[in-house]
């Protein structure tokens, strides 16, 4: 993060409802049927960034990995005026069949299971990221990053929505990175961590029109 904040970058974290970081309440809140209150959050801190002066639209890049993968995704297609750059990373975007794989069926507690629950149909289906992406739409710049060992998210939920919203909307930039021999993400050697945030920091800076000062 040091080499955003030394251009002038802002960088702004987001408690949402959903989280740990104040109680059981304030988890629950961001659970199940009440998903839609954490993407409701993340959305409303983008709007005070912009209300406040702090950014602009066409400046303001999210980025999230894993369930926050999930977050940012869901945002972008929420909300897709409100945001200039997407980094995706190793995402749950198939809202459906995410219990089938790996370690999914775990997190049935949190996001409900489609198959067993018409109910939890219904609200998985409003936002699901794979589910909802629209033809025509102007979605920002995004790129949706992978690893092929990955055995908490399977590489299947990035690879189906980059091909999703490739196949809808091929005149805007999706881009899918998979990392090779790496998985979800701890334990990465450093030097693959170095290549995988130089792409990300160069596709940020494309997509926001950053005139990086590199020095001499």
């Amino acid at each position: 993060m040091l080499p955003w904040l030394e251009q002038g970058g802002l960088y702004c974290l987001v408690n949402t409802r959903g989280g740990s970081e104040y109680g059981t309440e304030w988890y629950q809140a961001g659970t199940l049927a009440r998903k839609q209150n954490v993407f409701d959050d993340f959305i409303a801190a983008g709007e005070f960034l912009i209300s406040q002066g702090l950014s602009s639209a066409p400046r303001l890049a999210i980025r999230g990995g894993s369930n926050g993968g999930l977050l940012v995704a869901a945002c972008m297609l929420q909300r897709s005026e409100l945001f200039g750059a997407v980094v995706c990373q190793v995402p749950v975007l198939d809202m459906f069949r995410y219990h089938r794989f790996t370690i999914g069926r775990y997190w049935v507690s949190d996001y409900g299971n489609a198959e067993e629950s018409p109910e939890h149909f219904e609200f998985l289906r409003k936002y699901s990221p794979l589910h909802n992406v629209m033809a025509e739409t102007n979605y920002p710049p995004i790129l949706i990053t992978t690893a092929d060992h990955d055995d908490r998210v399977v590489p299947a939920h990035a690879k189906k929505f980059a091909a999703t919203l490739q196949a809808n909307n091929p005149g805007n930039l999706t881009l899918l990175r998979v990392d090779t021999d790496a998985g979800h993400g701890r334990g990465k050697p450093l030097s693959k961590v170095i290549d995988e945030m130089a792409d990300i920091y160069s596709f940020l800076a494309r997509s926001l029109q950053i005139d990086w000062d590199l020095g001499d």
